[in-house]
């Protein structure tokens, strides 16, 4: 079968911060861009981040990148590479006075500065006392990248690809990637998309879980392109549970809160934290905290009447600071928790949140794999920026703030790189003859089956796997039932049924193979998980319940062929200054 084809210098698949920042610098400097969104961009889950963009401004006080690194090390429970971290630390303040040049409308103090708040994990004179970091737009600030950042890729006349899925990457002969196959949501028309390089953008895979802050949108497209292309899947047993989702609905409920103050009561009106962090109390790092409220709720001090979830109180704050700078929190909590905060508290429970995981790159966003004695050769022509991508900045957890700094800092060097690499890659590569088989064998496979499983209920089996088997707290025994568990629903996934096309809109196609991303994402985290005995981070063992420098401080790295493991060490080396040699974590 024939297919049409289109040739760009770079071809770009997500248009959420980190792929509209990559796909700025790029189109500023004059190469022909095209960006693909299975949503309008401005609609892309970065638009749900809340509380802020961390980097030390110091306008509020006293601060120091270095104290930003070290928070960030610590935070990661010393699994992230310091290389990595140091770059991302020294280009952060770069990156937020960019954004308030493209015009974006950060809440200001009194003499004009961009106004900060703080958030948990960010300390003063490496922590010491917390500090206020997150330059914050209300409670709206990703919202308002994602706009600012939109707007300055139309007037650079970057052309986008709105509603399209991308299916997967184009290797050539020589393991280069040579663009990717796409198909047009509306019609399901297939393309084949040649690029000179190609950047990953497509966000995180958090809907593997039942409860959880994701869109429906994110669900590991770019996670399953590179695995089905032979790219490992790196610390995928990390997931960070954010602390204050709200309790039946996962909706999130932003760090911001307690950044401003508002703090965390069990049922007996008690500030539990105090017990667990004496230092940083409900500003602890995202794991710490989760953990406690698990264990308070686990020792029946939860609150309501199935005592499952715990109090967010902010009503000592006052209505115009709550409207002030927590609106939409206040709208959400109206909406989903059916409470006015500015009177009770919000319920809140942990909720998935954010990979840590992802595809193993550089700090130029160049996806590296192991090859022989080289634990980093780069891929050519792949790039992978965002929550899709493992730098690894975050370890074994994030620090709030983190997340947007992350897009912003890496995807503008994924950017510059790529901008230098096609001065000396001028000419697009041959692609190879059967460049769009494996997408239209997966298209014929779902079209014609009509004896499989329902796509609705082999995802939900999933969901409840994931939940069951790799939440807060993990044992041994849970993680190896849901090991055999998850590969058998990857076996389900791969023969869904979407029923009779001349019945069913054409999401249903799409529905199956976002699945099957999920489901190769899902089976990564649990043997990832399974192997790491070890408390780490986010990812607490009750069977192995001390952190295990000696023998995992070490990144994983899954395959899907033959869902095997494979291990590199983490970098200790920071580029210019000296290492964080890793130590108990005390908050």
């Amino acid at each position: 079968m024939t297919l049409s084809r289109q040739i760009f210098d770079t071809v770009i698949v997500g248009g959420g911060g980190s792929g509209l920042r990559a796909a700025l610098q790029l189109a500023e400097a004059g190469h022909n861009v095209a960006v693909f969104s299975k949503v309008f961009p401005t609609r892309s889950h970065t638009v749900a981040a809340q509380g802020g963009i961390g980097a030390s401004l110091g306008n509020m006080q006293e601060d120091h990148w270095l104290w930003h690194m070290y928070d960030t090390i610590k935070g990661s429970d010393y699994l992230g590479d310091q290389d990595a971290i140091e770059y991302m630390c020294r280009k952060a303040a770069e990156v937020v006075y960019e954004l308030e040049h493209f015009g974006m409308p950060f809440d200001r103090n009194p003499d004009g500065t961009i106004y900060q708040r703080p958030f948990g994990g960010h300390s003063q004179n490496f922590g010491e006392r917390p500090v206020q970091r997150a330059c914050a737009a209300a409670d709206r600030t990703g919202h308002a990248m994602l706009h600012t950042l939109y707007q300055r890729n139309v007037r650079a006349r970057c052309q986008f690809f709105v509603e399209w899925m991308a299916l997967d990457l184009i290797r050539d002969y020589e393991g280069a990637v040579v663009g990717i196959v796409a198909l047009e949501m509306e019609t399901g028309d297939v393309m084949v998309f040649q690029s000179k390089a190609t950047i990953l953008a497509t966000g995180g895979a958090g809907r593997i879980y039942q409860s959880s802050t994701n869109a429906f949108i994110n669900t590991g497209d770019g996670l399953g392109m590179a695995a089905r292309a032979g790219i490992p899947l790196e610390d995928m047993e990390f997931w960070q549970f954010h602390p204050t989702g709200v309790a039946g609905a996962g909706v999130l409920i932003t760090e911001g809160v307690r950044g401003e103050g508002g703090i965390l009561l069990n049922a007996n009106g008690e500030r539990f934290m105090e017990r667990y962090a004496p230092n940083m109390k409900d500003l602890a790092s995202r794991d710490v905290v989760s953990r406690a409220m698990d264990q308070e709720i686990k020792e029946g001090r939860g609150a309501g009447p199935e005592h499952d979830h715990v109090l967010l109180k902010l009503d000592h704050l006052g209505a115009e600071v709550i409207n002030k700078r927590l609106p939409g929190i206040r709208e959400i909590a109206l909406k989903f928790a059916h409470v006015d905060p500015v009177r009770e508290p919000i319920p809140v429970v942990p909720t998935c949140h954010y990979q840590m995981g992802g595809i193993p790159t550089n700090y130029y966003g160049q996806v590296v794999v192991p090859r022989g004695a080289n634990p980093s050769e780069p891929v050519p022509g792949l790039y992978a920026i965002g929550e899709c991508a493992c730098v690894s900045v975050h370890g074994a957890n994030r620090l709030g703030t983190n997340s947007l700094l992350d897009l912003l800092v890496f995807g503008k060097s994924a950017g510059d790189h790529v901008s230098e690499w096609l001065k000396t890659h001028p000419r697009h590569r041959d692609l190879p003859r059967n460049a769009a088989e494996r997408s239209l064998e997966r298209l014929a496979r779902l079209d014609n089956s009509t004896s499989g499983e329902r796509v609705t209920e082999v995802a939900a089996d999933m969901r409840r796997t994931v939940q069951q088997h790799a939440g807060v707290f993990r044992t041994g025994t849970l993680l190896t039932e849901g090991v055999e568990k998850i590969r058998e629903v990857g076996q389900r996934a791969r023969s869904t049924a979407i029923g009779d096309k001349s019945r069913v809109f054409n999401t249903a196609r799409i529905e199956a193979l976002e699945l099957e991303n999920l489901a190769i994402v899902a089976e990564a985290t649990l043997v990832s998980a399974q192997a790491r005995e070890e408390s780490r981070g986010a990812h607490a063992r009750e069977d192995f319940k001390e952190r295990d420098d000696k023998n995992w401080l070490k990144h994983s790295l899954w395959y899907l062929d033959g869902s095997r493991l494979d291990y590199k060490p983490v970098n200790l080396q920071p580029l210019t200054v000296e290492s964080f040699e890793p130590k108990i974590r005390v908050y």
